[in-house]
C-alpha cells in the first residue's frame, strides 16, 4: 500500500517566490492499484511524485509504503522500493553504454559489487527475452549505445529497466509527454502491459485527459497542491473528458484552464 498523508511543501518560504506546492495531499492506493493523476500547470502533480522520490524533504506529512515510514529516507534508499521514469527520454538510461549493460545496472541496483564477470549468459538471455516483449527488435541490438535509440526506444527501455526487479510503486511523470503521438501511444500501451502482467502499483501523471480517463482503474485530479477529484470504478468506465471538466469546475469552484490537456 502506499499513503500520503497531509504532505505540505512550500518553495521559497518568507520570500516574494514563495510557492505552495502542496497544501495537504492525502492519497491512499491499494496494492495494484494503477492510478492517473491529472491537473493545471502547478497543480501539485510532479510534485507529489518528487515527494515521494525523495527528491526533497516534506515540510510535513508522511509517505508510507506498505506500511514502512520512509519519509526521512535518502532518495538513493527509497530507490529500492521505487521504479521511475520521467518525462525526458534521455533521462534514465546511459546513452554511452550498451543496452544489456544498462539492463544489467537496473537488475542489480542495491546489490553489492563484486569482482566476478559483468553480465553471464543467463543474464544475457533473461534480457533479451524482456526485450522482446518490448515488440521494438531491440533483443538484436542488445552492444548497441543506448545513445543511438530513438526516443520511443528508449523511453521503452527506461520502461523496461524500471520495472526489472518488480518496484513496489512504479512512478510515470508524463513519461509520454516528449514522444510523437504515435510512438507516445505505443509506450502508453506497453506501461499498461507490463503494469496489468505485474500488478504494479502505479502513479501515472499525465497532461493528457484522454489518456487519464482510459488508462488505470483510478483517476485523481489536483488542483493549486491539494487532491480535488478521486474517480474510479463505474463512474470513471463512463467519464468523459467534458464530464471531468464539470467535475472539476464544481469541486474548484473554477474553470480548468490547460491548453495542453485540452488540446491533446
Amino acid at each position: 500500500m502506499l499513503d500520503l498523508i497531509n504532505l505540505r511543501k512550500t518553495f521559497n518560504p518568507r520570500t516574494v517566490n514563495e510557492k505552495v506546492a502542496l497544501d495537504g495531499v492525502n492519497l491512499h492506493l491499494d496494492d495494484g492499484d494503477f492510478v492517473t493523476i491529472i491537473g493545471g500547470n502547478g497543480a501539485g502533480k510532479s510534485t507529489t511524485l518528487n515527494a515521494i522520490a525523495g527528491v526533497w524533504p516534506v515540510d510535513e506529512g508522511q509517505i508510507l509504503i506498505d506500511g514502512q515510514d520512509i519519509t526521512g529516507l535518502p532518495e538513493h534508499r527509497r530507490a529500492l522500493l521505487l521504479g521511475r521514469v520521467f518525462q525526458d527520454p534521455m533521462t534514465g538510461t546511459a546513452a554511452t553504454m550498451q543496452i544489456e549493460e544498462n539492463l544489467a545496472l537496473a537488475a542489480r541496483r542495491g546489490q553489492k559489487r563484486t569482482l566476478r564477470i559483468g553480465i553471464t549468459r543467463q543474464e544475457r538471455a533473461l534480457y533479451r527475452d524482456r526485450l522482446a516483449t518490448l515488440g521494438l527488435g531491440l533483443e538484436d541490438r542488445m552492444t548497441a549505445k543506448v545513445g543511438l535509440l530513438s526516443g520511443g526506444q528508449r523511453q521503452a527501455l527506461t520502461l523496461l529497466m524500471a520495472t526489472l526487479k518488480k518496484p513496489r510503486l512504479l512512478l510515470l511523470d508524463e513519461h509520454t509527454a516528449a514522444l510523437d503521438p504515435r510512438t507516445a501511444a505505443k509506450v502508453l500501451e506497453l506501461s499498461r502491459q507490463i503494469i496489468e502482467e505485474n500488478q504494479l502499483m502505479t502513479l501515472m501523471v499525465t497532461h493528457n485527459m484522454r489518456d487519464a480517463i482510459a488508462y488505470g482503474n483510478r483517476l485523481v485530479m489536483m488542483h493549486e497542491g491539494r487532491v480535488i477529484l478521486d474517480i474510479a470504478g463505474e463512474q470513471k468506465k463512463h467519464l468523459t473528458v467534458e464530464m471531468l471538466m464539470n467535475e472539476f469546475a464544481k469541486a474548484s469552484g473554477d474553470e480548468f484552464a490547460n491548453d495542453r490537456a485540452l488540446l491533446s
